[in-house]
């Protein structure tokens, strides 16, 4: 990827909600499947009606294409997503970069059992504080809360 093809612009819900529902879904599918599709189906309906319509979420583009999204919630990433096709290109760490300059400091959870995702945030410099054993929905499974300073 050529980085100056790469953009990061503010959400628009307008045109960007079906595009980022579809990277959202296609991405945990594979990052989250220990989960199971008819709970990712479920959760999809709350990132399009609730999630999405209330974060402060940015958008990365290749050519105006969304590529990948970073939701907000102050200093709490409620979401980095890349498209499956684009992981790996540097999208995710731009994401991180834009949301650190923004608020200096972020905090987020993740699955432990999303080996990739954790390994990414460790690589970025997220420390872990703290784990528990199951998620926002009372589910086994479990998760580790990470935090980056500048």
């Amino acid at each position: 990827m050529n980085n100056e093809s790469l953009t990061i612009r503010a959400y628009d819900e307008a045109t960007d909600l079906h595009a980022l529902s579809t990277i959202w879904f296609e991405a945990s599918r594979l990052a989250h499947a220990f989960i199971g599709e008819e709970r990712l189906s479920k959760q999809r309906v709350l990132i399009e009606e609730k999630y999405l319509p209330n974060a402060e979420t940015w958008v990365a583009c290749l050519q105006s294409t969304p590529v990948g999204f970073i939701s907000l919630l102050d200093t709490f990433v409620g979401g980095l997503f890349v498209a499956p096709g684009r992981q790996g290109m540097g999208i995710g760490r731009a994401l991180i970069a834009h949301a650190l300059a923004l608020r200096g400091e972020l905090e987020l959870e993740v699955y432990t059992d999303n080996t990739q995702a954790l390994r990414f945030y460790e690589s970025q410099g997220f420390i872990e504080q703290s784990r528990r054993t199951r998620d926002d929905e009372g589910q086994p499974f479990d998760n580790a809360h990470m935090r980056l300073t500048r």
